[in-house]
């Protein structure tokens, strides 16, 4: 299927969803999460801060960011910056995505995990993002765990794929875990 009109479908199907079905399908997703090795291993996790029509990480941020040190993008340009996740330190960004403030930029080669967040996945890893590709030129730059996060309806059988695109190393939805063979 190809991406734009997997993006449509997508748009469609959330729009349907009551905020108390967006709520726990969070919390499952997260509580999957929560359980993996990989991530109980992690300290250093770069995470999205999310739209009204993503899985929440709210959260997620808040029963966590005692215990691990979560990092949040910054759109430069054509690509992202990441920078410590610290609640006092936002203000509204790029594309009206609250981000972080501030000059300590980390380098993505510093990331244990990427939770990274996408239209749909692929039982293969593949992802259809918003189509601008500042997932790809990061993921391209870094060697972490990358974990794919979505609804249920967000897993597709396939999804056309260019050369740049990098698939995630696991998705995970409401009752779904797949893990992509390298």
């Amino acid at each position: 299927m190809n991406k734009d009109d997997i993006r449509r479908r997508v748009r469609a199907r959330k729009r349907l969803l009551t905020e108390d079905e967006r709520r726990e399908a969070a919390e499952k997703v997260f509580s999957r999460l929560e359980k993996l090795a990989a991530f109980a291993l992690s300290d250093n996790i770069l995470i999205y801060n999310s739209l009204p029509d993503e899985l929440s990480t709210r959260s997620f941020l808040d029963k966590w960011s005692a215990g691990k040190r979560f990092f949040l993008p910054r759109v430069n340009g054509l690509d992202l910056e990441l920078l410590p996740f610290e609640s006092t330190r936002m203000q509204m960004g790029a594309f009206r995505i609250e981000e972080p403030t501030g000059d300590d930029v980390t380098d993505p080669g510093c990331m244990e995990m990427i939770i990274v967040p996408a239209v749909a996945y692929d039982r293969s890893g593949n992802r259809v993002g918003r189509g601008k590709g500042y997932y790809d030129r990061l993921l391209a730059r870094t060697s972490a765990f990358t974990v794919g996060v979505a609804y249920d309806f967000q897993l597709v059988d396939e999804i056309d794929t260019d050369e740049f695109d990098i698939p995630v190393d696991m998705v995970i939805t409401e009752t779904h875990t797949v893990v992509r063979r390298r």
